[in-house]
């Protein structure tokens, strides 16, 4: 049974993965190295991040690297946001009675800051931030406060922080709201998981506080489409962690007494906040334990095409990161998940007669 909870702090707890990414590139550009794409970055980035300073600034002393990082951290720590079901899962832990704790390498200074801003302060029992190396204190930690290891887990989005779990004896989940991959993630062999804190929530719920993965019992009936542009010949494409960082159709699952076609307007609107019409059924098609995907299931999924209603804007909610409206033919070129590319392969095959007047190709 899990009594206790450290939680790494960036990318699990909050979002300030935009500010290290801009402050990182400042110090590329004072170092005279080129800056690095967001997806370069959290591809490259690691901690203990002295191993990502030593790859690509091995020429720059260590305590001007700092200078010029927490320089400009500092005049961009408004873009650092709490995460979604952050608060939520740290409420749940409070009204659990479950020890609370943070293991981070985040400065003090940035730390203070960031509480404050997000209210999490009084959630937290025991924070240990400023620290380069998690593997080198996690032990004293579970020492020091007498943590049983099997009744602790530690929740982190990075290698380092699962390795830190091992390195303590305790128990360990991965949260893919932050700067690693699912399979940086499944390198390191969590014992668990999940897309978000809102997952882990439910599943210690429903588990009564034991760390056990998802076991499906049945296949889910889900919806999805392509999305096509009210005034272009443009598919909506989506890019999510759960899919491990793939492009992607918007959909979801059916809820119980909901047809089909309410469920994906639903999901489409819930998910991207776009209305649809035109709305076909375009493949039916299995996907059963896909590694692609962030955990073992089977799908039944219902492929749709359809057309977004003007003006089209796109807001996104928590489920995906990055969106794109592009040619069928140029999606191709994409990283693709497999589900979403057989389905392409299958609109593009279709006789012309067969797409309707509206559609697109």
């Amino acid at each position: 049974m899990i009594r206790n909870v450290i939680f790494d702090w960036s990318g699990t707890l909050v979002d300030d993965l935009p500010a290290v990414w801009r402050a990182s590139n400042y110090v590329f550009r004072r170092a005279g190295v080129p800056e690095l794409s967001l997806s370069e970055f959290r591809a490259e980035f690691c901690l203990p991040f002295t191993r990502f300073y030593d790859r690509y600034t091995p020429h720059v002393p260590l305590p001007q690297l700092e200078e010029w990082f927490h320089g400009c951290f500092q005049d961009c720590q408004d873009l650092v946001v709490e995460l979604p079901h952050a608060r939520r899962f740290l409420e749940f832990c409070r009204s659990a009675r479950l020890r609370t704790f943070v293991l981070s390498s985040v400065h003090e200074r940035h730390f203070a800051r960031q509480t404050a801003a997000t209210g999490f302060a009084p959630f937290l029992d025991h924070p240990y931030v400023g620290v380069w190396d998690k593997r080198t204190k996690i032990r004293e930690i579970v020492a020091e406060h007498g943590l049983a290891p099997e009744e602790t887990l530690l929740v982190g989005d990075m290698q380092h922080d699962i390795e830190t779990a091992r390195h303590g004896g305790v128990r360990s989940c991965g949260v893919l709201t932050g700067y690693n991959h699912l399979d940086q993630l499944r390198a390191s062999e969590p014992d668990l998981i999940v897309e978000h804190l809102g997952e882990l929530q439910r599943l210690l719920e429903e588990n009564r506080f034991e760390l056990r993965a998802p076991i499906a019992s049945r296949p889910t009936a889900t919806v999805g489409a392509l999305v096509f542009h009210p005034a272009r010949d443009e598919a909506l494409l989506v890019r999510t962690h759960k899919w491990s960082n793939r492009w992607g159709i918007p959909g979801g699952k059916i809820k119980y007494g909901e047809t089909a076609e309410d469920a994906l307007r639903r999901e489409i609107e819930e998910e991207t906040s776009l209305e649809i019409s035109e709305i076909e059924l375009a493949l039916v098609q299995d996907c059963i334990g896909s590694k692609e995907f962030y955990r073992e299931a089977h799908f039944v999924l219902l492929n749709y095409t359809c057309r977004a209603a003007a003006p089209a804007e796109v807001r996104l909610n928590d489920e995906a990161r990055e969106y794109a409206w592009t040619d069928l033919r140029q999606a191709l070129d994409l990283d693709l998940n497999q589900p979403t590319r057989r389905l392409i392969d299958a609109v593009l095959a279709r006789p012309k007669r067969d797409h309707g007047p509206n559609h697109p190709l």
